[in-house]
């Protein structure tokens, strides 16, 4: 068990918050407690705590995650001392319990939830005095202690190396994974024979009175064959936006900024992204810049559909539906829209380059398993993390 900072609400020192969380029964076998007597001891040797009788503890419970422990003469400051009761334990249970103003509340809510993206636990601590009759008062909340069942796992250890500090949550279906590949390959060939089509770079040169074969009617086949598997790829996509029961990959999941934190967590992230934070929002799934990113890219391809098939609609000009999809050509004149349709795969794959890189960057910063993800669908969180779009991973 490794244990972190304390953090204090300025009424006690952070020394003081360390000593009423460790405080414990002489011989416990509790691994928090040794571990917090361990700590104590290695950072305030000063400090001695009371003596803690069996009897005085009431220990958590399923229904209430907090204990409770009397202790007497405890050393509040250098030079007073009182009996207090202690309530140590999970920092949304204790809040519910304690007296303290929706700031200081606030407060406590938000650094422990910094704590909570990093994996560690919060062991809230609150103090009520003891009255002559034995009455516990109003419990206040003091700070909280940060826990981790590992420390080598903070430094840096491995998954494979610490694998009880890790859980696997699924969070891409078999579909979702199925249409990304496709997509991927789909892109490939697409971006291959389109640059031939517009640049034949390799094959038989016919200025220079070779025969060129059927070379250039392959690859347009090819490149009409893909657009049409992409086009049924993008129609499958529109259809499962509206009837699938994977959140991620309804409708509403292209939209993220739902409310007013949505937006603050864009911020948070693009901060994160540009070096000014060193933590930013941890997110199960997409981040909003991620998904505003996504939605973006899925307009691209769209409008990129839409270009090849007014292209594509030139040849069949007898066809009431081809003079209809090839409208744009008649405006926009054939160099025009090829022009753009051009533009438009050079963008994608700005946008593939940059993807695979910070995908890679992710991957080999959080360790995650993102990249595996889209292989079988989970990704790794440390025990303890609380996701902003998911529960707390427990």
């Amino acid at each position: 068990m490794w244990v972190g900072s304390a953090f204090s609400l300025e009424h006690l020192s952070e020394a003081r918050v360390l000593a009423l969380a460790a405080l414990a029964p002489r011989g416990s076998t509790d691994p928090v407690d040794r571990a917090l007597g361990r700590a104590l001891r290695s950072e305030r040797p000063d400090i001695r705590l009371p003596e803690v009788e069996p009897a005085d503890v009431d220990p958590a419970r399923v229904d209430r995650r907090y204990s409770l422990t009397r202790a007497r003469d405890f050393p509040l400051s250098a030079g007073s001392s009182a009996d207090v009761m202690v309530m140590r334990g999970r920092m949304t249970d204790v809040l519910r319990q304690v007296s303290n103003g929706p700031e200081e509340k606030s407060v406590a809510r938000r650094n422990a939830a910094v704590a909570l993206r990093r994996g560690c636990r919060t062991l809230a601590v609150a103090v009520a005095p003891i009255g002559p009759d034995g009455v516990p008062g109003k419990y206040r909340l003091e700070g909280y202690v940060t826990v981790r069942p590992d420390a080598a796992a903070l430094e840096g250890g491995t998954m494979a190396a610490h694998p009880g500090n890790w859980v696997r949550v699924n969070v891409w279906t078999g579909s979702l994974r199925l249409q990304h590949w496709i997509n991927v390959a789909m892109v490939f060939i697409l971006s291959c024979t389109g640059y031939f089509i517009m640049d034949p770079f390799f094959g038989p040169a016919a200025p220079n009175g070779t025969p060129t074969g059927f070379l250039m009617g392959w690859m347009r086949l090819i490149h009409f064959g893909a657009a049409f598997v992409w086009l049924v790829v993008g129609a499958t996509r529109v259809v499962l936006a509206f009837i699938s029961r994977d959140p991620y990959l309804r409708w509403s999941a292209f939209w993220p900024l739902k409310k007013k934190e949505d937006v603050r967590n864009l911020g948070r992230v693009v901060q994160h992204y540009a070096l000014i934070k060193k933590e930013g929002p941890l997110y199960l799934a997409h981040n909003p810049l991620q998904q505003l990113t996504y939605t973006a890219v899925y307009v691209a391809c769209a409008v990129q559909m839409a270009t090849g098939l007014t292209l594509f609609g030139l040849y069949n000009q007898g066809n009431a539906l081809w003079r209809v999809a090839a409208l744009p050509v008649h405006w926009f004149g054939v160099p025009g829209v090829r022009l753009f349709h051009t533009a438009m795969m050079f963008l994608l794959w700005v946008f593939v380059i940059i993807h695979v890189y910070l995908a890679v960057r992710a991957d080999s910063l959080e360790r995650h398993g993102g990249l595996s993800s889209m292989i079988n669908g989970g990704v790794w969180l440390r025990r303890g993390a609380k996701p902003v779009d998911a529960p707390e991973v427990e």
